[in-house]
Formats: C-alpha cells, structure tokens, sequence
C-alpha cells in the first residue's frame, strides 16, 4: 500500500467536521510510528542532485531489501511447507492486498497459470476495489475489513485454503480482514508486512514481517517494501510449487506451452532433462499431447503415453516419484 496522502489530511477545518479531524489525526499518529512511513531528512533535497546521483541513491537503497528478507527465511519457509501441505489437499492460495501490495499479489497469482500450469483457480489474486483497482485507485477500498469478507467469502473459502494477507504498513484493514475471516473459517494465514509488531502479522498465522526501513521517498511503500514484497511472494508461490512436484529439478516441467516461445521453451527443457534428439522429443510431446512432464517420463522410463499419465497421477504429478515406480517394476 502506498500512503503518502495520509500526512497532510490533519489540517483543521479540511474535513469539514471535527469528528473527521479527529480521526484523521488519528490516523496520523498512527502512521508516524510505522518506519515504512519515517522521513529522512537527509534526503530532503535529493531532487537537486543529477539523475545518476539519485540513481545510484536508489540502488544502494534496493540493494539493503534481500538482507531484510534473509533475516526472515525460517519464517518464510515455514508459511511455504504449511501452505504446500494444504494445496497438496486440493486448497488455493489466496493473496490479498489494497494498492501496491495488492496489484503485487494479482501479478505473482497470474504468472502461476504459464509458468506451472495451474489451473487460474488455484492461486487466484484479490484487490480491494476489484479488477478495476489494478489501474485505478478505488477510493476508501482498503479500510473495508467487510469487503475483504465478502471477496473471499465469493470464492467459497475452505479450511484447506491459504490466505495471505499483504501490507506495507501492516495496518491496511482490507489486508487485515482478510486474515481474520480466513483464520475463522480454518483457512491457513499468513500475513506480509514491513513493519515491526504490525497488527497484520498478530492477526496471522504466519506473521512474515520484512521490515525495510524508511523510503526514499517518504511513505512510498512501492519502492523498497514493494520490492521486499515480490520477492517473499516468489518464493511463497515458487517453493510451494516445487514442494508440489511441478519441478524436475530447477526446471519448469509444468509449463504450459500457450505461444512460440512457451513451445520452444518446452522443447529445451524436454532436451534438457533427457538429452534426447530432436526426433525422440518431439515424438515424445506428440504422444503426451505437449505436456513436458509426461513427456520426459516417455523418454526417461521407456513407457507410452497412456502409461506416463497413469504413473503420473499415482505420483500425485512427482516426476521423481514416477521415474522410481518406472524403475522398481
């Protein structure tokens, strides 16, 4: 979430009623304890170096995020072997967030269908405001704990599913709403944040809370949080699917081959993974009608295609799994 409108709506008189005043300044001394929101006085005049010099500011600063996020790997890890546990029963995995954090959890929710051939439904991406959200701001979604209730009580939530809650400042009620409903409903919950002690994190499961420090432009939370933010989300959805058998080795074997370049990419990998010619590789897809993994199978454990599927699904789709069953009969 980015939040760099909320310092300035505590003037008097600006709400028109000093209820509302009140509460925004509520809010403002809220934010003022959180470091994602803390002003750095000394990049107050940062607009008047040259571009390289703000640049290289900019990239000392990103550089600081993947030791932030490696002093939260056990933490991590164990939200991912919970969450593995829980998809291999047939749950999802359900991101949620408003603004930055939310757009975040949309985009790594949509490259899971390509790149592991899931099914769309299986790790699926809510924003508050919806769709629309993703361009457009949809002002006052994120402090709406009942919408986050109501979006995920559409998808028809099961305790064998895992919601992750994700905010910059932890305190996003959209995110925080989410993790409380699903942890009422027995769901698996997680919750991302980069602040410390954050309310997103006690309301969770899994408190994950990469904590990254003051932006450089101040309360910007796209920049060093949303970057933090990505990464633990690659490694929740990425692990998760190794954990679940859609890799051999560090190779994509569930790619779904939907353009040239998927096609080409299936081919090379089905070469990798066999050393087999060109010839036998392309008999090999033709047999398993494109699917990379059947396909390794047929040219590594010597069966048809009808036999690759079966093993396969005995497996519970572990290529591994079904190379020892090819071998031990």
């Amino acid at each position: 979430m980015t939040s760099t409108t909320d310092a300035n709506t505590d003037t008097p008189g600006a709400t028109g009623t000093p209820e509302a005043s009140g509460t925004y300044g509520e809010l403002r001394a809220q934010l003022a304890t959180l470091t994602t929101e803390a002003f750095r006085p000394e990049l107050a005049e940062i607009d008047r170096l040259s571009t390289e010099e703000i640049a290289r500011i900019m990239n000392g600063e990103d550089a600081t995020v993947p030791a932030a996020v490696a002093a939260r790997l056990p933490q991590i890890a164990a939200a991912i072997d919970a969450t593995a546990e829980r998809m291999a029963r047939g749950g999802r995995l359900i991101y949620a967030g408003a603004g930055t954090a939310g757009r975040l959890g949309v985009l790594d929710a949509s490259e899971c269908p390509p790149t592991f051939n899931t099914d769309p439904a299986e790790v699926v991406g809510l924003i508050a405001g919806g769709p629309s959200a993703m361009v457009t701001a949809v002002e006052g979604a994120e402090d709406s704990k009942e919408l986050a209730a109501a979006d995920l009580d559409a998808l028809k939530l099961t305790a064998d599913d895992t919601v992750v809650g994700i905010s910059a400042s932890g305190r996003t009620p959209y995110a925080i709403g989410a993790v409380e409903h699903a942890r009422a409903q027995g769901a698996l919950t997680i919750g991302l944040s980069c602040n410390a002690d954050s309310a997103l994190a006690a309301a969770a499961e899994h408190g994950l809370e990469v904590v990254t420090g003051p932006e450089l432009l101040t309360g910007s939370t796209r920049l060093k949080a949303g970057t933090a933010q990505k990464l633990v989300l690659n490694m929740i959805s990425t692990v998760t699917m190794i954990r679940l058998g859609k890799t051999y080795g560090n190779l994509m074997v569930d790619v779904r081959a939907s353009n040239e370049k998927l096609r080409a990419r299936s081919r090379h990998i089905v070469s990798l993974a066999t050393g087999a010619s060109d010839a036998a590789i392309e008999a090999a897809l033709a047999a398993t009608d494109g699917e990379v993994k059947n396909a390794i199978l047929v040219v590594l454990g010597q069966v048809d295609g009808p036999t690759a599927a079966r093993l396969l699904t005995e497996s519970d789709g572990h290529l591994r799994a079904a190379l020892a069953a090819v071998r031990t009969t």
